[in-house]
């Protein structure tokens, strides 16, 4: 069985390994497959592993020996769906492997906000706390760092403009209350924020799981302090985040995406930052990736950006090699494991 791995790279740089596939069958690792090295690559494989290669009708018209398409990935909008349903090719993707991971980037975002841990620890690289004349040095706070005026004492003051935020008390507000959005709650809650979602789920399941449920997405950015995106992308939600919205949210709130970058309209965000209407933002992706041609987040303020990496610890890596290697294992058995 001839399998072959179009863009191996980002899951596996080389700290983990691939024999699980390898005991499969004849394999073939490649870190990255650009479109014209496709159809050369893929010829005569049976078992194709993708992540971000595009797999669509035309390149399996041109793969007579496809039988199966494995997406090294959640999201499977890289492969024509209906086009393998229609040749009989299975398909399959890796579910809830960064569950963890994902929600962790989450909270760091958060926590690099509201806490400024890496900008505090500079200052007391560069000598500033040897200067103080106090024992704790407030660097944000003080005159000539450019920076923040107060300190809020209560929740209801809102975010305000702090060096330090305390978050006990402030609301967090999810779109989106999948495997991701659950967790995050759930850190949210054990510090001690009251959570609110906009979700499919019944108003008594969320109850149940301390989660009060906004009426709509209005609700939800009108009253939350913290907005997290971990909605699917589609035509409903594609700059689900526009100019209304923004001019719904507190002007001391916090936005986070670690879910897809066109849930933005980055322009928008970037202008509701510049404008002060927006306190911080924190996300991990962006509408295109790499940034190629820039994005007006790049350079906005208060604007927190890591490059997509919020899947990519190693444990859960691990779990999606695994995942992807049972599914592989199960095709070959005759039997149907994160079939799509």
């Amino acid at each position: 069985m001839n399998i072959v791995i179009l863009d191996g790279f980002t899951a596996n740089p080389g700290d983990l390994s691939w024999d699980g596939l390898r005991e499969l069958g004849e394999l073939q690792v490649y870190d990255r497959t650009a479109p014209e090295e496709l159809p050369h690559r893929a010829e005569g494989a049976e078992i194709l592993l993708t992540n971000k290669v595009i797999i669509n009708a035309e390149a399996m018209a041109a793969l007579p020996c496809l039988r199966y398409i494995g997406v090294l990935a959640t999201g499977y909008n890289v492969v024509d769906i209906e086009e393998a349903h229609r040749r009989g090719i299975i398909v399959t993707n890796i579910p809830a492997y960064s569950t963890m991971s994902v929600a962790q980037m989450v909270m760091a975002h958060l926590l690099n906000i509201t806490n400024q841990v890496a900008h505090h620890a500079e200052t007391v690289r560069r000598g500033d706390w040897e200067r103080s004349p106090d024992f704790s040095l407030t660097p944000t706070l003080s005159k000539g760092e450019g920076a923040l005026s107060r300190q809020f004492t209560s929740p209801s003051e809102g975010l305000g403009e702090a060096s330090l935020i305390e978050l006990d008390g402030l609301t967090f507000g999810i779109v989106g209350l999948g495997n991701i959005g659950k967790q995050v709650a759930r850190m949210a809650q054990a510090m001690g924020m009251k959570v609110m979602a906009v979700s499919s789920k019944s108003e008594e399941e969320l109850r149940q799981m301390g989660i009060q449920k906004a009426k709509s997405c209005e609700q939800l950015f009108c009253e939350a302090d913290v907005v997290s995106l971990h909605c699917p992308l589609n035509d409903k939600t594609h700059h689900l985040v526009n100019r209304e919205r923004l001019t719904m949210m507190k002007p001391t709130a916090i936005l986070i995406n670690t879910g897809r970058g066109p849930l933005l309209d980055e322009q928008a965000v970037a202008d509701a930052l510049a404008g002060g209407k927006l306190y911080a933002v924190g996300v991990d992706v962006l509408t295109e990736e790499p940034p190629r041609k820039g994005s007006p987040l790049i350079t906005a303020p208060r604007c927190y950006i890591t490059p997509h990496i919020a899947w990519a610890s190693s444990a859960a890596r691990r779990r999606l090699i695994s995942i992807a290697t049972d599914n592989v294992a199960a095709f070959l058995r005759g039997e149907s494991l994160n079939r799509i």
